[in-house]
């Protein structure tokens, strides 16, 4: 990205209703992980400008926890909202020792156009210990591949069903996999792939009217509610999973 794209996102990141979503239900699956690997650390793979690893970083306040990241401009910008170290690298080639990680996030990444799927999950799989665990977020089904697509880099999406098969050839063990924003995405189908657009008008990621940040807010914020109780949504915008390596002794 340009500095300005990089500029844009550090103001969205903070304040839009679909970062907050995001981040919350993250964050709430990650409830359900037993951090055995205690004295290791948790990677944000694919930080971004630090949105995420700050709000890790207050939720695990007493573990080492860092980001990385592949441009070194949004790498700097992380390191200074998280207060946290990032280290320039590529999901594709992780600067890792074998095991040395207890958990890892990564949201987003994978549809990246910079990023071999099968590689980066071989590289999460090689780098995480026995009984860690990978925390996964993706933008939902191909036929929604739109022109915000192609402003952010993405060259994939993905269902439930093709997330739950790359990870089990990955050798991971699933735990669960999830749509979210679903309350919110016939909306989201209509206006991306429907509605005529300018086509210099890059990116739907950018902040709204109050109004409609609340109603959003809402909307996401009742679906949380849900998937803590366990309903789980036939489609939705994103898809959410959360498996583990297992060792050898649980495999």
């Amino acid at each position: 990205m340009e500095r300005s794209e990089y500029d844009k996102l550090d103001q969205v990141e903070d304040r839009m209703w679909w970062f907050a979503a995001m981040h919350r239900n993250l964050l709430e699956v990650a409830r359900r992980v037993p951090v055995r690997a205690a004295n290791l650390p948790i990677l944000d793979a694919g930080c971004g400008t630090g949105g995420f690893l700050l709000r890790l970083a207050h939720k695990y306040g007493d573990k080492a926890i860092f980001g990385l990241e592949l441009n070194p401009n949004a790498c700097m910008r992380a390191a200074a909202k998280s207060a946290r170290p990032v280290c320039a690298g590529s999901v594709n080639d992780l600067p890792f020792l074998d095991g040395s990680l207890a958990v890892i996030f990564s949201a987003d990444v994978l549809c990246h156009r910079s990023v071999d799927e099968r590689r980066a999950l071989q590289q999460f799989h090689r780098c995480l210990a026995e009984d860690g665990w990978l925390i996964l977020n993706l933008p939902a089904y191909r036929w929604m591949l739109s022109q915000h697509d192609a402003a952010v880099r993405n060259v994939r999406r993905y269902t439930a069903s093709r997330l739950r098969h790359l990870l089990v050839m990955a050798d991971f063990h699933l735990l669960d996999v999830f749509y979210w924003n679903s309350v919110l995405f016939p909306l989201m189908a209509i206006t991306r792939k429907f509605l005529p657009r300018d086509h210099l008008a890059g990116s739907d990621v950018k902040l709204h009217s109050p109004a409609i940040d609340v109603l959003c807010s809402t909307a996401t914020g009742i679906e949380t509610a849900l998937l803590r109780r366990g309903v789980r949504f036939p489609f939705g915008g994103s898809v959410l999973a959360i498996a583990t390596k297992k060792s050898a002794l649980h495999a």
